[in-house]
C-alpha cells in the first residue's frame, strides 16, 4: 500500500513537470512572437566589443529609427483639403423595358414593353479648386452632359450652382465656374517629373464621405490601352480611389496637384490599389482650351483610321519585327493622303520618335501645333520613306480612328 502511494505521488510529480514545460513553452512561444521593439545596441557592442549578459535573438519587428522617418502628410493634407468639392448633378438616362423579349408585354403595350423612357439619376463626386475666382475642374462624366443642376459644395457647406464651361470627352475632363471670389486653391506641379514610387495623396469624397485623404505611391505613368478614354497617358497609383473620388486631387509630398482622379480597375466595385489620375500637364493644357476656345483644339491629318501592328499582320506585310500603327483607310481629301500616304502604310516613327501603337500615334498627333509640318517615318513592302504631313485642326467628323 505505502509503495502504491508513493508510485502514484512519482506519477503526479512527473505530470505536473511536464505540463509546466508545456505550458512555460507555450507562453515563452508568445512572448517571442509579439511584436516588440528592437533594443538598441550597448555601447560595447556598438565599438566592437563584448556586452555582459545573454545574447538576444533578432526578432522580426519594425525598426523605431525607420518608423520615425516616414514623412509627416499632415500639414500637406490639411491645406490641401480646403480645395477640394463635392460635386453632384442629376443625368438624364435612358429606362430600358423590364422585359424587352416578354412576347407577352409586347402584344399589348408594343415594343416598348410599356416601361420604357428616360429617367435621372445622381450623380456624385469631386472637383479640384483651380482658380480663386471659382475654376473647378472635374471629370466629364461625373458632370454628365447637361449644363445645368450642377451643384458644388465646399468644404465649408456653402453650395452652388455651377455653370459647366466646357467638357472634353476624350480626356474625360470637365471645367466648371461657380460665382465665388477668394477660393483656396491647389497649385500645379509637374505631373512630367513624376517618379515610379513617389509618395502621393488622394482627396475627394468617396461613398459621400467628404474630404477623404488616402496615401500610395505612383505604380506607374504613362499608362494607356485600358478602355477608359481615347486619349490616354493615365498615372497609375495604388493609393485608394472608390466612387466617388472622381474628379478629385492627386497631390505630391508638396502638396502641388499632379493628377485629377479618374478611373479605377476593380471586380468589386471598390479599391483594389489599382487608381489612374489623368496627368496634370494634360488637365492643364485641357483647362485652358475650353478657357479660350471651348473646345479642347487637337490636331489632325484629316481621316485617318489606323490599327495596331500586330506580329501576325506585320508578317502579312513583310515588315516582321516592326512596331507602329497600319494605315487601314485614308480619305482622300486628307492632308494624309495628299502628302502621299496609303493604305497599308506602317508608320514608325513621328518627328523622330518611334510609335509603338495607336495610343502614341494618337498622343503625338493631338499634341502636335496647328498648321506646323510633321515627318512620318514609313515602311512601304520593304521600303523605308518619310513624308511630311501638315497638321490640320481636328474637327468631330475628322477625329482619327484606332483599334
Amino acid at each position: 500500500m505505502r509503495n502504491g502511494a508513493i508510485l502514484g505521488g512519482l506519477l503526479l510529480f512527473l505530470a505536473g513537470t511536464a505540463a509546466g514545460v508545456v505550458l512555460t513553452g507555450h507562453f515563452r512561444a508568445q512572448a517571442e512572437s509579439g511584436a516588440a521593439p528592437v533594443a538598441a545596441p550597448t555601447p560595447a557592442a556598438a565599438t566592437g566589443g563584448t556586452a555582459r549578459g545573454p545574447a538576444e535573438r533578432p526578432r522580426a519587428v519594425a525598426n523605431p529609427s525607420v518608423l520615425g522617418s516616414l514623412p509627416d502628410f499632415a500639414g500637406v493634407a490639411e491645406s490641401s483639403i480646403r480645395a477640394v468639392a463635392n460635386i453632384s448633378s442629376r443625368q438624364v438616362v435612358r429606362r430600358r423595358s423590364l422585359f424587352p423579349d416578354d412576347a407577352f408585354f409586347r402584344y399589348f403595350f408594343g415594343d416598348s414593353g410599356g416601361f420604357s423612357g428616360y429617367r435621372e439619376r445622381p450623380s456624385l463626386g469631386s472637383g479640384v479648386i483651380v482658380d480663386p475666382a471659382g475654376r473647378i475642374l472635374t471629370n466629364a462624366h461625373v458632370v454628365g452632359r447637361q449644363t445645368a443642376g450642377i451643384t458644388v459644395t465646399l468644404p465649408d457647406n456653402r453650395e452652388f450652382e455651377a455653370t459647366l464651361v466646357g467638357r472634353d470627352e476624350m480626356t474625360d475632363i470637365a471645367l466648371l465656374q461657380i460665382e465665388a471670389s477668394g477660393l483656396p486653391t491647389l497649385p500645379w506641379g509637374d505631373s512630367a517629373a513624376l517618379r515610379v514610387a513617389e509618395w502621393v495623396l488622394a482627396i475627394g469624397n468617396p461613398f459621400q464621405l467628404n474630404q477623404t485623404v488616402t496615401l500610395g505611391i505612383v505604380s506607374a505613368v504613362g499608362r494607356d490601352n485600358l478602355g477608359v478614354a481615347r486619349y490616354e497617358d493615365f498615372i497609375q497609383t495604388d493609393a485608394a480611389i472608390n466612387p466617388g473620388n472622381s474628379g478629385g486631387a492627386l497631390i505630391n509630398a508638396q502638396g502641388e496637384l499632379i493628377g485629377i482622379n479618374t478611373a479605377i480597375f476593380s471586380d468589386s466595385g471598390g479599391s483594389q490599389g489599382v487608381g489612374f489620375a489623368v496627368p496634370s500637364n494634360l488637365a492643364r493644357r485641357v483647362m485652358r482650351d475650353l478657357i479660350d476656345h471651348g473646345e479642347v483644339r487637337r490636331g489632325s491629318f484629316g481621316y485617318v483610321d489606323v490599327r495596331r501592328l500586330s506580329p501576325q499582320l506585320a508578317r502579312e506585310l513583310g515588315a516582321e519585327g516592326a512596331t507602329g500603327v497600319v494605315v487601314w483607310r485614308i480619305h482622300q481629301a486628307s492632308e494624309a493622303a495628299a502628302a502621299g500616304l496609303q493604305p497599308g502604310d506602317i508608320i514608325t516613327a513621328f518627328d523622330g520618335t518611334p510609335i509603338e501603337d495607336g495610343s502614341d500615334y494618337a498622343r503625338m498627333l493631338s499634341d502636335a501645333d496647328i498648321g506646323s509640318t510633321v515627318t512620318l517615318d514609313v515602311l512601304r513592302g520593304g521600303d523605308r520613306l518619310t513624308f511630311d504631313v501638315q497638321v490640320s485642326l481636328a474637327r468631330p467628323q475628322q477625329n482619327q480612328r484606332r483599334r
